[in-house]
């Protein structure tokens, strides 16, 4: 792992922090944490720094559903002060992404506390938001350290650590479709940082009977792999080496929900199953010959651009002007230029077929996922088969980047 950020994973995190605020000459701090978080450990952490003598300031955010949206986001600000104080955010990756907008622009710094493995943001520049209804990530910055305590963490309920888990191999689509981004679409890369993301997802499916048992060291091992995701976002300067399909099918569900006034699922249990899908796309892709490919391209026709604006306004109503804005580069693809990416793809077909062939196969996900007590099908969570198929495919239009999603599309797979 890349200690680009001092992290301490182990039983004496509060005292890691004390040490470490001491050493670093920190004594004011506003702690952000909700209910469920300031009895896991918020509450704790304020004890032991008060009784160290440091000035805390705590928010408790309330309410039985906390969302990284305007409203919550507004109330830390409103009871954030003037002093020059370091945010603590105590939580998962809701109040981590708060804590981190909030802090960036009041110029402060902040210190991450996760209280769960649910999420690769602990350590990220970006804190995905949703603002206007649009999910989206704004770039903010990275904590300045990071303290999980371990038996915190263990004793998170098992959804949020089998939801870490489905994040965390989600990685093996994103990276392809980074990959792919980059050979067909000229998206920019870098291979080491793919290799070290690559790795990081390995290492955690291949404990994932033993995260299942929410097991100690495989507890730490699946967070160790969620900050080295996050490290990899912060290098990269975007969320590309942690973002494919299996997100952008992630973040549809999301939008979808809470336009719906429906009860959200965890983002890592909607990646996982979005994993499976985008799995079975490259497993489809690996069962194509270049002369396959090279016979459906032929007859692929030119998207039409007004008819994918009116879908666009009909699927995404409340944010339909900034999805036409940001796939303005698809949208705006004439004969010539859509003739050309044809051409390129029949060309570099080899590249194409090396990257679904360092996919593993759907079943694996499917295998990995069950092990760890993660849902593989929509339909576990409350998803009906139109939302499943609604973002199979209309979630593409959701980030500016060429995943597996928008090929399958291009040759007709279904």
């Amino acid at each position: 792992m890349t200690n680009a950020i001092p992290v301490y994973i182990g039983r004496n995190a509060i005292q890691e922090l004390v040490n470490y605020c001491r050493a670093n000459g920190l004594e004011r701090f506003t702690l952000v944490t909700d209910q469920n978080t300031y009895a896991a450990l918020g509450a704790s952490v304020e004890r032991a720094l008060r009784d160290t003598h440091f000035d805390v300031a705590t928010i408790v955010l309330e309410g039985a559903e906390v969302v990284a949206d305007a409203h919550y986001l507004v109330q830390v600000l409103v009871h954030t002060d003037q002093q020059n104080r370091t945010f603590l955010a105590v939580g998962s990756g809701t109040i981590t992404d708060i804590t981190r907008f909030v802090s960036h622009r009041t110029k402060s710094s902040f210190i991450s506390l996760p209280t769960a493995p649910s999420v690769d943001g602990f350590t990220s520049v970006g804190a995905p938001l949703v603002i206007g209804g649009l999910k989206q990530t704004i770039i903010c910055q990275p904590p300045i350290a990071v303290f999980g305590d371990l038996a915190t963490l263990c004793a998170a309920p098992h959804r949020l650590i089998a939801s870490g888990f489905g994040d965390m191999i989600g990685k093996l689509l994103s990276i392809a479709d980074w990959k792919l981004g980059h050979v067909l679409w000229d998206e920019r890369y870098d291979e080491q940082i793919l290799q070290r993301s690559r790795q990081a997802a390995l290492n955690v499916g291949n404990h994932a009977a033993a995260i299942g048992q929410a097991d100690e060291a495989s507890v730490s091992l699946l967070l160790e792999g969620l900050i080295e995701s996050g490290f990899c976002i912060l290098e990269f300067g975007n969320s590309n080496p942690a973002s494919g399909a299996e997100h952008h099918l992630s973040h549809f569900w999301e939008m979808q929900l809470l336009w719906q006034n429906k009860p959200a699922i965890l983002h890592g249990e909607k990646v996982g199953i979005g994993s499976i899908l985008a799995a079975q796309w490259y497993d489809a892709i690996r069962q194509m010959s270049r002369e396959q490919v090279a016979a459906r391209l032929r007859t692929a026709q030119l998207p039409d651009r007004e008819t994918q604006i009116q879908n666009i306004k009909t699927i995404f109503p409340p944010v339909a002007d900034q999805i036409i804005h940001d796939q303005r580069a698809f949208l705006d693809l004439t004969q010539d230029t859509f003739e050309s990416l044809k051409q390129r793809i029949v060309d570099r077909w080899d590249d194409v077929q090396a990257i679904a062939a360092n996919v593993p196969p759907p079943q694996q996900f499917a295998d990995w996922l069950r092990q760890a007590g993660a849902p593989i099908t929509g339909n576990e969570r409350g998803l009906s088969e139109r939302e499943v198929d609604l973002a199979k495919e209309y979630s593409h239009y959701l980030r500016n980047r060429f995943t597996i999603n928008k090929l399958r599309l291009i040759l007709g797979l279904a």
